[in-house]
């Protein structure tokens, strides 16, 4: 007996992806790997074409990609070099709160007070957020941003236990660059992209209390999800802000 052999239709279809998307997945394994650290640089295009065999402008267009996502920077007559929270102009590309008056500048850095630290098992939801198993091992952390002595921003913030062993209180305390600058350099781990989700909410007691305002004060809730390489979740922050002397900017496009 024969059978007659499935329609073409129904044939599973390979999926390719272009060349130079594979060149950019090869890089960032080798990011995420550690083989370049943030700040440093990645070797010249022609050094990577020759590495991966493909021609350099492969090479170029994978980074082009990866620029473009701010993984690596690109320095005029210096090279290449991978991203890091460190520099300035990267250092709050998280934190889209600025003052009424549009100088942040002028307002400076934000005065930061830990109100806690510590280890605890992960809740449905943090865990859900984190890609963890209910009852993980993670590190919640609270504090409050003040900007000229004004209470402004509250912050609960959970990392996964095992990338961040050894955080304590006293640590964050007396690093006095950006968060995410402290968990590349300490812990070596980047943050590259993150997801936000925003709305209005009215503060409980002991929020409102710490943020120096009433329960019936309207507060700007942001609720993030940070990821480092290969879109893997490692913090989970929600904020809560004030917005009587700041506002929430955001460039689209």
């Amino acid at each position: 007996m024969t059978t007659t052999p499935p329609p073409v239709a129904e044939l599973p279809t390979p999926s390719f992806s272009p060349l130079y998307q594979q060149i950019k997945s090869l890089i960032l394994q080798s990011l995420h790997a550690g083989e370049w650290k943030p700040g440093e640089p990645i070797p010249s295009e022609i050094d990577l074409a020759a590495r991966f065999r493909v021609s350099q402008g492969t090479v170029r267009k994978a980074i082009d990609e990866l620029a473009a996502e701010n993984l690596v920077v690109r320095r005029q007559g210096k090279g290449t070099f991978v991203a890091t929270h460190a520099e300035q102009h990267v250092q709050y590309r998280f934190l889209k709160l600025v003052p009424d008056t549009g100088d942040a500048d002028a307002e400076g850095p934000a005065e930061r007070q830990i109100v806690d630290c510590r280890r605890l098992r992960a809740t449905a939801d943090v865990a859900r957020a984190l890609a963890l198993r209910t009852g993980d091992a993670v590190l919640q952390v609270r504090r409050v941003l003040s900007y000229r002595g004004t209470p402004t921003i509250l912050e609960d913030l959970w990392l996964p236990g095992t990338p961040f062993k050894g955080l304590t209180a006293e640590r964050l305390a007396q690093w006095h660059g950006p968060m995410y600058a402290m968990f590349e350099t300490e812990f070596g781990v980047r943050m590259v992209r993150a997801e936000e989700k925003i709305r209005a909410v009215l503060p409980d007691a002991a929020q409102a209390a710490l943020l120096g305002v009433t329960t019936a004060t309207p507060l700007l809730s942001v609720e993030r999800v940070a990821h480092t390489y290969h879109d893997t979740p490692m913090e989970l922050r929600r904020g809560l802000y004030r917005t009587d002397t700041h506002h929430y900017r955001n460039e689209l496009g």
